[in-house]
């Protein structure tokens, strides 16, 4: 009898798993059914346009079966391109709030509902999930460059300067993080230079030149305390400086030099410069053309532009050609009437093009935008070149 038993034990064993094997698929096949209906059933409201009870379904999923969690946060972003935002932060919040969601995927969910609180303006709270995955390996960089965007928007130039500092020193500088941290210590010293607070203005402008050698805007800035105190030859060395770290910007910078030119009587440092950087744009040499025509003639300035239009033609030399000839007066009066008419309809088409365009994503202006509108980077705008431009 005892040797029976031993014999049984091994198929009451083998009976016990396979009934325990069957059960597990029995149990299996019941979530299984039960997801697939949940599931058809949260596809039908949504497709029977009812997305608040297709929400609701889908959530009841995530409670069955964490494995769709991938599902839901794609279902999150698809109500977030529909524009329905508080469904979005719903389905979102809900995987967040899970304690069975963890890891990769409870960031991935996080910082989807930071991207749902920034679409609905909760800067706030969208702010606080970008912070939570600072110290995240996957959304490091995204967090950085959402909770930019947010201290850009509400003008928070210090928070942004911590973090960016914070960045260098965590992870290392780059180029694009220097320059990002020059343009912020440029948005603090403008303030400054409003409430005519020079003095801390040049200290903001200092840390900006040290940010990033290669910008051009502190120099813009230094120069325009100088030139709002009278001292105009600190402004010209301040200018000289624009086309050295970027020849890109003389342009711009030419203007301001023949001011301080003026002013002081500095006409041969800004002869130098204008020589070296003639061919560069348009307003170099128009800049020429204007000394030439201030110490010698009307006559040999007109000359001369016209040689440097035949080889780098423009609209605005086109236009102070025009102007230079009916200086002169040589023409017949209906001959003047007709060169008068074509140059202003010249003025009015150079004021209509814009000036500036950004090398990132083709956005222009005729404004400076230190910050594109369009792409939201700094210092990609940079004047026109060519024959509506430079």
């Amino acid at each position: 009898m005892l040797e029976l038993l031993f014999l049984l034990l091994p198929v009451a064993a083998g009976y016990g798993w396979v009934m325990g094997r069957n059960s597990v698929r029995q149990q299996q096949r019941n979530t299984s059914q039960i997801l697939s209906r949940h599931y058809f059933k949260g596809l039908n409201f949504l497709l029977s346009d009812q997305p608040d009870k297709a929400v609701d379904t889908l959530i009841k999923m995530v409670d069955i079966n964490t494995g769709s969690i991938e599902t839901h946060i794609a279902m999150g972003n698809f109500f977030r391109h529909r524009g329905e935002i508080d469904r979005a932060i719903k389905v979102h919040q809900n995987l967040v709030n899970k304690k069975e969601v963890t890891g990769k995927l409870q960031e991935n969910a996080l910082f989807e509902l930071g991207r749902d609180y920034l679409l609905a303006g909760f800067l706030e709270r969208a702010e606080n999930a970008f912070l939570s995955l600072l110290s995240s390996k996957e959304y490091y960089l995204q967090a950085h460059q959402q909770l930019f965007n947010i201290y850009q928007s509400t003008k928070e130039w210090d928070r942004a300067i911590e973090l960016a500092e914070n960045m260098v020193n965590n992870h290392g500088d780059s180029d694009d993080l220097a320059k990002r941290i020059a343009h912020f210590y440029c948005e603090q010293a403008q303030i400054s230079i409003t409430q005519e607070d020079f003095k801390q203005a040049e200290k903001w402008l200092q840390r900006a030149v040290m940010s990033d050698e290669h910008s051009v805007r502190p120099w813009f800035l230094l120069a325009e305390i100088e030139q709002q105190q009278e001292n105009y030859l600190q402004a010209f060395e301040y200018l000289r400086q624009v086309p050295q770290r970027d020849p890109v910007w003389v342009s711009e910078a030419i203007p301001a030099l023949w001011l301080c030119a003026e002013k002081t009587e500095n006409w041969q440092a800004l002869r130098e410069i204008i020589e070296v950087y003639s061919d560069q744009c348009a307003t170099a040499y128009l800049a020429q053309v204007s000394l030439v025509k201030r110490e010698k003639s009307t006559i040999e300035a007109a000359d001369i532009l016209l040689n440097k239009i035949q080889k780098s033609p423009s609209m605005k030399g086109f236009h102070k050609l025009l102007g230079l000839y009916l200086e002169q007066g040589k023409q017949t009066q209906e001959a003047q009437q007709s060169l008068k008419l074509l140059n202003e309809l010249i003025e009015k088409q150079i004021a209509q093009r814009p000036k500036y365009r950004c090398h990132g994503c083709g956005f222009s202006g005729k404004k400076i935008h230190w910050l594109c509108p369009s792409c939201k980077t700094w210092g990609e705008m940079k004047p026109i070149k060519g024959l509506d431009g430079e």
